[in-house]
């Protein structure tokens, strides 16, 4: 019965997924880690005695215990990615922020010397306006 569950679990996962994927609400970098996932859970799941096996092989005493080191292992490398993405966009947010004030101090600059040469005013730059 567990094996059934592990195999429609695998399989809602993946159609999840692939649901996602196709409407452009999941980027292709993040979803081949969840179909990875999705696999193994879809092998352990279609071969039960593969965790047993896996669990002789590292000298672990049950394979829940197993499971659960490779599910914290698999959300430590997840929390990992994710900070690594987090800086990642902070640092571009500050480049933009950083591009947009000085573009917006050239923006402001433009539009004071636009005013006091349609007003035919001096500019604050000390510069008399010029009537070309």
């Amino acid at each position: 019965m567990i094996a059934l569950t592990g195999v429609a679990l695998a399989v809602v996962m993946l159609a999840v997924v692939t649901a996602l994927l196709l409407t452009r609400r999941l980027r292709e970098k993040y979803a081949a880690l969840w179909i990875i996932i999705g696999i193994g859970i879809l092998i352990l799941g279609l071969f039960p005695g593969l965790l047993s096996g896996l669990t002789a092989a590292f000298g672990v005493a049950l394979p829940a215990n197993l499971l659960f080191a490779m599910a914290i292992l698999l959300l430590l490398g997840v929390a990992l990615h994710l900070s690594w993405e987090l800086s990642q966009a902070e640092d571009e947010i500050r480049r933009a922020a950083e591009e947009l004030a000085i573009l917006r101090a050239d923006y402001d600059g433009l539009a004071r010397r636009v005013r006091s040469l349609e007003s035919g005013c001096p500019s604050r730059d000390g510069e008399p306006p010029r009537h070309d």
